[in-house]
């Protein structure tokens, strides 16, 4: 189930937002005079999982086994650990099974096949591994459990002694596919005590609208656009078929995932949660250290905490922090998905941003903004271009279209980009804070803000029904 279907907008949606509130609505005062409101907030939460649980196995029932595993064993692992003082043995053999168990969790299901593939392929064997199924979300759903077990284990958090709340953390349906990727010392205290409000639920109505919108109207028709273009071949496209290629597949990655994003964090406020913002107009950026600032925000976050700065970070000789980069981004690529392409690209923004800060730092700062903002979108489309070719001999083909070797343009990219190039400018647009509803909306008159929302509704409603073509690009991650 996604969220840009017709079954969670009409079905899913209403139901859970009624069970959630309804106790609310008519026991709430009643609750609150007999000092009983944490029961309620006990029962929303139980509701929320429940649900949760429910959302995930709609689509993966025989995963939701995977998950509800990956829950007891770590709800356990932190128990356990909360009994040891911090630097005793004991403790340090707890974290270090739950560290495995989660790795070896996510590296049997998304990197066996990979590392077979590989394998047979240098060996000579013949590759008869039967490579798993990859649970939707397990990426993310990892490293919100990483986060707990590293936390509890450093007493930055105390353990969660509820098996409800835990799994609530863990299985939220709001973030649960993709992300925003949570720390659990950042929704720790509102899985006991949040604010529910008619307008923060408007507020979050508003916002998961906005996404939506952004989803259904700019991510997949950029998707469809980019797949016109490739349909014509790797081999066979000009140098203008393939940069107008990877410049819509810049688009529908951004609206795809930022869309989700949005829609998440909405979806978050409405049950009175407030997630971490994961996009703050990345293509604006004049530098690729800035682009990757504002580009999936809590992944950053994440390898900056549990990575970076255990290697040491930047306070350390070059050598070793160059080796740190190396690290997280090796790692950032290899999150991305099993394939060669992913590991490329980690490395491809590893090399730019080592130039970045030892090699071109001080000329960079010379270069008017204008000119460091249209060499930035230039690195960062190369980078799609290799994050878009799962084959290595389709990155191959793809990069001698880009500079120019199968010709500099033709008749068929021609008409398309000019049949298209209003939608193009428009999601340009779109990409910077020029129209920011999301901000602005706090400007507008509460009947123009909502008439708003109720207009991208209704029109996002009638274009699902519509149309077939709505993929989630960040699901198979």
């Amino acid at each position: 189930m996604v969220f840009s279907s017709i079954t969670f907008l009409l079905v899913f949606l209403p139901l859970i937002t009624a069970l959630y509130y309804l106790p609310s609505v008519f026991l709430r005062r009643k609750l609150l005079n007999d000092g009983k409101v944490h029961g309620l907030i006990k029962y929303q939460n139980t509701v929320l999982c429940l649900g949760s649980l429910f959302f995930y196995a709609w689509g993966e029932p025989v995963n939701i086994i995977l998950m509800l595993v990956s829950i007891l064993f770590n709800y356990a692992a932190g128990i356990d650990m909360s009994r040891y003082e911090k630097k005793s043995a004991r403790r340090r053999v707890i974290f270090s099974l739950a560290v495995v168990f989660n790795l070896a969790m996510l590296g049997f299901f998304k990197y066996s096949g990979f590392i077979a593939q590989n394998v047979c392929a240098l060996s000579g064997l013949k590759n008869n591994f039967f490579e798993p199924a990859l649970p939707i979300g397990i990426s993310f759903y990892t490293f919100q459990i990483l986060s707990y077990i590293t936390d509890v284990y450093k007493d930055e958090v105390k353990c969660q002694k509820s098996i409800i709340d835990f799994a609530l953390y863990i299985s939220m349906f709001p973030q649960l596919i993709a992300g925003p990727i949570v720390q659990y010392s950042t929704i720790n205290g509102q899985l006991t005590e949040r604010e529910e409000s008619f307008r923060r639920a408007s507020k979050g109505v508003y916002l998961f609208v906005i996404g939506l919108a952004k989803k259904v109207f700019l991510a997949n028709t950029a998707g469809s656009v980019y797949a016109d273009y490739i349909a014509v071949g790797f081999d066979k496209l000009s140098s203008l078929g393939a940069w107008s290629a990877i410049i819509f597949y810049a688009f529908q990655i951004y609206f795809d995932f930022s869309g989700y994003s949005d829609m998440a964090r909405g979806l978050g406020l409405i049950f009175g949660f407030n997630l971490p913002e994961n996009f703050n107009y990345p293509y604006t950026s004049k530098s690729v250290t800035e682009f990757w600032r504002k580009w999936h925000i809590t992944l950053s976050s994440w390898f900056r905490d549990y990575v970076y700065i255990p290697l040491s970070g930047s306070r350390c000789s070059t050598p070793r922090h160059i080796f740190n980069l190396f690290a997280v981004w090796f790692l950032t690529g290899l999150w991305h998905g099993a394939s060669w392409n992913f590991v490329l690209w980690g490395l491809y923004y590893f090399l730019l941003l080592v130039a970045e800060k030892y090699v071109f730092k001080n000329i960079l700062k010379k270069i008017p903004n204008l000119l460091r903002h249209i060499l930035t979108l230039i690195l960062v489309l190369f980078g799609w271009a290799i994050f878009s070719c799962t084959e290595l001999s389709q990155l191959a083909l793809f990069t001698k279209c880009l500079f120019g070797l199968n010709g500099a343009s033709d008749s068929n990219s021609l008409y398309l980009l000019y049949s298209n190039l209003t939608i193009m400018l428009t999601m340009a647009v779109f990409s910077t804070n020029l129209f920011d509803l999301k901000e602005k909306n706090r400007r507008l008159k509460g009947w123009v803000k909502y008439i708003i929302m109720l207009a991208l509704l209704l029109l996002s409603l009638v274009y699902l029904v519509g149309n077939s073509f709505n993929p989630f690009l960040y699901f198979r991650f």
